[in-house]
This record gives C-alpha cells, sequence and structure tokens, in this order.
C-alpha cells in the first residue's frame, strides 16, 4: 500500500492544512477466482479481494458541499448535496457522486461538507473493480463518518444499484460483494440469486495468484456483454416448456439442463446456456476443493472453466487465449483463465512459488510475440474488504 504520509501531503496540498482529523479508508480491488458470466444468471460466483485496492482520505468541512480528488486523475469537482446528478462531464466523480445520491435516498442526513481524496492501485479498466471498490469505500466511509449502522451486504447492494442506476452500467453484484466482504486468506462462496454466502479458506501456501493485465482496454464491451444477457433470457423462455417456474439458468443442475436441452433450437443461444450450467458447478467443485486442499483439482477446475467461455460462451479474445495459452506451459503454473468480462481485461493464474519470475518473463515475452502488447503482471495475495484504517 502506497507511503500514508505521502498520501495525507497530497490531501493537504489539494485542499489545505488544518486541525481537522483526516480519516483513512481503504476497500481492495477483487479478482473473481471462477464462476464467470453466472452471475446475472442467478448463479454461484467465487471472487476474493485482493490486498491492493482505492485508499480514501477523507475530512469535514464547514458547508453542505462534498468535494471529491484523486491522485489518478486531474478532475477535482465538488457538489451540494441536494444537487447531484449524472453528468457525463464529471467523469470519474459519477461513481462517488452516484453513492451520496442514493445514501440520501435511503434517508441518510450529512451533518457536514467532506473533502475527500482518491488514491486507486487498481489499473483502470483492467477488470479488477475499480469502480465497486470507489462505491463501497465511499459509502462505508460516508456512513461510518455519520454514525450511521454499517452491514456490509447492504453496502454492496447500495453500490450496485448506483452503478446500474446512476451510472447506467448494468453490472451484477459479485464486484461490490466482494470488495465490502472480502477477508483476507478466504474466498467467498456467492449465491447471486440469494445473496447466501460462505467464506471459504484459500490456503495456497507455496503458490501465488498471479493476475496478468492483457492491457487491451475493453470497457465493458457493451453491446456483447448485453447480446450475452439476452441469449440466456431466451434460454431460459426455451427451457420454460420442461421447467414452468423457471426465471434463470443457475436454478437448474446439468442433470436437469441436459434433459431439456433439446428445447432450445439455436445452437449458440444452447452454447451460452450449457456455459452458465457448467459453469456453476464448476464453482461448487470448486468450493469442495479448496475445502479439501486440492489445489491441483482447483487448477484443473479454472482450465475447464476458461475453455469454456471460449468455446462456449466466446468471451475470450486473441489477447486473453494468448496469456492463458503461454502461462499453461510454465512448469507450477495448475490452472489459469480469463477473470472478469472478458474481451481483454486479466488472466488468473495459479502459480508455484517457485516459478513466479519464469512465469512473468516466458508469459510475457510470448505474449508479446503474439499480440504485440506488454502485459503487466500482479503478484497478489487475497486480503480484507472495505475497512477502516486511521
Amino acid at each position: 500500500m502506497t507511503n500514508m504520509e505521502q498520501l495525507i501531503s497530497q490531501f493537504e496540498e489539494t485542499y489545505s492544512k488544518n486541525d481537522r482529523k483526516i480519516h483513512v479508508f481503504h476497500a481492495p480491488g477483487r479478482v473473481n477466482l471462477i464462476g464467470e458470466h453466472t452471475d446475472y444468471n442467478g448463479g454461484y460466483v467465487f471472487p476474493a479481494a485482493l490486498t491492493f485496492g482505492t485508499s480514501m482520505l477523507i475530512r469535514e468541512r464547514d458547508d453542505q458541499q462534498i468535494s471529491f480528488a484523486s491522485t489518478n486523475f486531474p478532475l477535482v469537482k465538488t457538489f451540494a448535496y441536494d444537487q447531484i446528478v449524472y453528468d457525463e462531464a464529471d467523469d470519474w466523480t459519477n461513481y462517488p457522486k452516484g453513492i451520496v445520491y442514493h445514501l440520501q435516498q435511503e434517508g441518510v442526513t450529512f451533518q457536514s461538507g467532506y473533502d475527500v481524496l482518491y488514491h486507486g492501485e487498481i489499473p483502470n479498466g483492467a477488470g479488477l473493480s475499480s469502480s465497486a471498490s470507489i462505491e463501497v469505500v465511499t459509502a462505508y466511509a460516508l456512513l461510518t463518518l455519520a454514525n450511521e449502522p454499517i452491514d456490509t451486504v447492504k453496502i454492496a447492494l447500495l453500490a450496485q444499484k448506483s452503478e446500474n442506476q446512476f451510472n447506467g452500467v448494468q453490472c451484477g453484484i459479485m464486484d461490490q460483494f466482494a470488495v465490502a466482504n472480502g477477508k483476507k486468506d478466504h474466498a467467498i462462496l456467492l449465491m447471486c440469486d440469494t445473496l447466501e454466502y460462505e467464506l471459504v479458506p484459500f490456503q495456497a501456501a507455496g503458490y501465488k495468484l498471479i493476475i496478468s493485465n492483457t492491457n487491451k482496454r475493453r470497457g465493458l464491451v457493451d453491446s456483447a456483454y448485453n447480446e450475452r444477457r439476452s441469449q440466456c433470457e431466451q434460454a431460459v423462455v426455451a427451457l420454460q416448456e420442461q421447467f414452468p417456474a423457471l426465471t434463470l439458468l443457475g436454478q437448474l443442475n446439468t442433470e436437469q439442463f441436459n434433459a431439456a436441452k433439446h428445447l432450445i433450437k439455436d445452437d449458440i443461444v444452447r452454447n451460452r446456456a450449457q456455459h452458465v450450467i457448467e459453469e456453476n458447478e464448476r464453482v461448487l467443485q470448486s468450493n469442495a476443493a479448496l475445502r479439501a486442499n486440492e489445489l491441483m483439482q482447483f487448477g484443473q477446475l479454472m482450465n475447464a472453466s476458461h475453455d469454456s467461455l471460449r468455446d462456449l460462451y466466446e468471451v475470450t479474445g486473441a489477447e486473453l487465449d494468448a496469456l492463458v495459452t503461454a502461462a499453461r506451459q510454465v512448469p507450477g503454473v495448475l490452472g489459469s483463465r480469463m477473470t472478469g468480462a472478458g474481451f481483454g481485461g486479466c488472466t488468473v493464474s495459479l502459480v508455484a512459488e517457485t516459478s513466479v519470475e519464469q512465469f512473468q518473463q516466458q508469459v510475457g515475452e510470448q505474449y508479446k510475440a503474439a499480440t504485440g502488447l506488454e502485459a503487466d503482471f500482479y503478484i497478489c495475495d487475497i486480503g480484507n474488504g472495505v475497512e477502516q484504517l486511521q
């Protein structure tokens, strides 16, 4: 994490120095270990919070205004509480603005204004949830300073609502949930439909998670994402002939799906549904494997997940495939897969500590030869969810 003294002096440079306390909060980025494109289908996901994320420094001010600045972007904006609306020109500040807006909608009143400085260590656009990290840390900090009760599940839902309704991004609940509820050395088995969750010990002594960034900017690739969602909805409609109560693909197991998949006439739609159903089962198998400390089996499930995302769901693309292909050739790699929405972004690999250096060199060289792009590598540990640091 960044030097706190440096951040405090940057805060005072931005906003001036005074005697009021500067509070510091932190929310992590997240990586989804397995369970991709299952979230909006009411299935299981298996994310974990990372040790790096977004730090937020906040101090009271005398008026009823809130000011947002970041070490990552030059834009600084100040808003009155009663004048918060979405504005494209406000760029990244729309994420924290959405939280302020929705907290007020829930009846939270702020006794004072605030100066806020964010410092993000999550590469923007990498698919490690920089927006969820900002949203969750903002909600947690403002509720804490307003002496409101803290419920991290409610914070995750509020952050998702803000992203959906204020910012118009139709994300599922996973990112905000993992950022709000993560725990050091644990993954989260989350049922997206009901928000039931369990913390699962991730005992990977001798192994590291390496996140490899394609450095291909992807945005959320809205059109492809929306197309996949719509295909999954089409599959549900076809399957309702046999399962009239079905509302989401995540409600079926593989056996039920195999018995009814002939009802889906379109091959592509059938492939999309098959990925979701089988990926959901892979998450449950991963939970069992990690609880039994079967890391090799978990690695094989990671590989199967990527192959399904490539062949059935078709969301990987040349860059992600090149990273995964190169990773699997390194001795000591138990598994490697894309993570996030796809079409760029990152892969996650489970790598023996003794192979970490070789991994970075070999995968970096092969990836550059295949795509002409430079990959970035983040060697990760699993950290806590949102928390107050000082």
